[in-house]
């Protein structure tokens, strides 16, 4: 009884085997596909630094310490909500300076700062200035409909590999049919950053009426690979 179950059990992977090797040689197009939503940013995260420099360590960590309490202060004082800001690094190094022969301590820490409204954008950043940072590492503008677009992104994306298909299949005299795999390629979206020196010289024009910020388009994109199957027309 044994034996004929065991016999049982290798004819029936032999003919999965079997289907799926059918399957996997079934005419097949595979294609990719790209979709991209273009939209005006209404948020940005804006990343801020404090350092302080000198021979004592407790003294350059305690600059750097009353700094960031001022920087938080402030922040709070202009209703920024809590969850939107948040201490990302904090160092204290010792180094050396070769040419006095002599050791001095580095303070840091780093601040990043969701701003959900961009007309805050001057007023934030001359506030913070003269709350005391030293350092305004970059700006990465966002959508607060990021989702949304994103499913645009997708939908057609879906649409762009489709067509190819078709294409491809027409111009074989054939014509595509099911869609029997899709991956999704799509890479994390990290819009272009507005960089330290350049940020420095829009605090200090804040007050002057001037426009300091061009918000631009950012791209929110989708990348998908698509196994159509193909018949004879």
């Amino acid at each position: 009884m044994k034996k004929i179950v065991l016999t049982l059990l290798v004819l029936t992977a032999a003919v999965t085997t079997t289907q799926a090797q059918v399957e996997d040689t079934f005419p097949q197009i595979s294609v990719s596909g790209e979709g991209t939503v273009k939209v005006t940013p209404d948020e940005a995260v804006i990343t801020i630094g404090v350092v302080n420099t000198g021979k004592e360590a407790d003294e350059v960590k305690k600059s750097n310490d009353e700094t960031v309490d001022r920087v938080m202060k402030f922040l709070k004082k202009s209703k920024i909500d809590k969850k939107d800001y948040q201490t990302q690094r904090v160092y204290l190094n010792r180094n050396f300076n070769y040419k006095k022969q002599d050791y001095y301590y580095n303070a840091t820490q780093t601040i990043t700062i969701h701003l959900r409204d961009l007309s805050m954008y001057d007023k934030l950043i001359v506030g913070l200035t003269n709350a005391g940072i030293n350092q305004i590492q970059g700006v990465d503008f966002k959508s607060s409909k990021q989702e949304q677009y994103e499913s645009e992104a997708r939908v057609k994306a879906v649409a762009d590999a489709k067509k190819k298909a078709e294409d491809y299949a027409g111009a074989l005299g054939l014509k595509i049919g099911y869609a029997r795999v899709v991956t999704d390629n799509t890479r994390a979206n990290y819009p272009s950053p507005m960089y330290a020196m350049e940020m420095k010289s829009m605090a200090m024009d804040g007050g002057s009426g001037q426009e300091t910020l061009a918000v631009g388009e950012i791209e929110i994109k989708a990348n998908v690979s698509i196994t159509f199957e193909v018949t004879g027309k």
